[in-house]
């Protein structure tokens, strides 16, 4: 169940009220990795909220880009906020949500998308071997 609410993101996101659409689906998309990433590092339900109300509105950044400059000097030019290649440093909300995330968990994330790598664990859960014993 998600922890923040489309009025929450609304309120730092800045959408416009030609975008009255639903962010519902960027709220699911945080609160799914926040869950998986984050939730098992003892942070508060506060601390889970705050990072997953940003990483919404990162979302969102991302499917409508937010301006960094705008002119009309000599023509009317926009310039967006950051690239794709950036992943979670590609807004100013992914920067703020791996900020939060003070375990690094969305950092390892965003690391891991640059570089093209990522780590697959596998955790033991048997017990110790002493001995192994091969029949014939």
């Amino acid at each position: 169940m998600a922890r923040v609410t489309d009025e929450e993101v609304r309120g730092i996101i800045e959408a416009t009220e030609d975008e009255i659409f639903s962010l519902n689906p960027f709220i699911d998309a945080a609160n799914q990795l926040v869950t998986d990433l984050c939730s098992g590092d003892s942070y508060s339900a506060a601390k889970l909220r705050l990072i997953e109300l940003w990483l919404a509105a990162h979302f969102y950044a991302v499917r409508s880009p937010r301006p960094s400059e705008e002119g009309a000097a000599g023509g009317v030019s926009v310039k967006f906020q950051g690239q794709t290649a950036m992943h979670l440093e590609a807004t100013i909300y992914g920067q703020q949500a791996m900020l939060l995330d003070t375990a690094g968990n969305l950092a390892a994330l965003n690391s891991g998308l640059k570089s093209g790598k990522r780590t697959i664990g596998i955790t033991w859960l048997g017990s110790e071997i002493d001995e192994i014993v091969v029949e014939d």
